[in-house]
């Protein structure tokens, strides 16, 4: 990851993510909203549908001795061409990428207007993982609305150079497979089959999974990109 370059976190914050989506065009009928929980029956009382979920939590020892294993034991499992996936290069960016993972993989629901993403997607829609990244390094309009959303979170942001270790993915449904989208490693990682209506239940399964690797560890976030209330 590039130390030349960091933006200031972005806050686990429905406001503060709605904010960027809305200001780099992405339709209000689409929102971030908190997931309280993974049990069946808050689940139920999130929007319909769902299109992605998002997971911060802690990067510790447990956790990178976890994501080695799995690297391991998925490299032979295939992953859709159709998959958007950008590599993270910037630091602190990694709230900002899996905002785009989860709606760069929907946009055949999604509205996306003229803006900052659309040209940012339109213009890395056929490059590699590597080259999105490089693309992102150099976004004024989207490094911008980013600093202008982690500015107005209801905590004080940290600056960009302060060591934060907590760490955003998205989780989406693509072509019938469930993915994790990680920019820190070096392709999205598939966590087996999923429908559009059972694509909640399947990621909070996988999110249930990520948490019981350090089950004493309570710095764990949950939202999920749904449609408006």
């Amino acid at each position: 990851m590039s130390d030349n370059q960091r933006w200031i976190p972005l806050e686990s914050n429905p406001e503060v993510m709605n904010k960027f989506l809305t200001s780099v065009g992405v339709s209000s009928k689409w929102r971030i909203n908190d997931v309280y929980g993974l049990d069946s029956e808050l689940l139920a009382t999130l929007p319909s549908p769902a299109l992605a979920v998002l997971l911060l939590f802690p990067l510790n020892d447990k956790f990178e001795s976890y994501f080695q294993k799995q690297e391991e034991a998925k490299k032979s499992e295939t992953v859709s061409p159709n998959v958007y996936f950008l590599k993270q290069t910037v630091g602190n960016a990694c709230g900002t990428i899996a905002l785009i993972h989860a709606v760069a993989n929907n946009l055949d629901r999604i509205d996306v207007s003229t803006g900052h993403l659309k040209n940012f997607l339109d213009a890395t829609k056929d490059l590699s993982p590597d080259e999105r990244a490089v693309k992102l390094e150099a976004d004024v309009g989207l490094s911008s609305a980013h600093e202008e959303s982690a500015q107005g979170g209801q905590t004080e942001a940290p600056s960009r150079d302060e060591k934060v270790n907590l760490h955003f993915i998205a989780l989406v449904e693509k072509d019938g497979g469930l993915y994790e989208l990680d920019g820190r490693k070096p392709h999205p990682v598939p966590h087996g089959n999923t429908t559009r209506e059972t694509f909640l239940e399947d990621a909070a399964k996988v999110c249930r999974e990520l948490m019981a690797v350090d089950p004493e560890e309570v710095h764990f976030t949950l939202v999920a990109l749904t449609a408006a209330e």
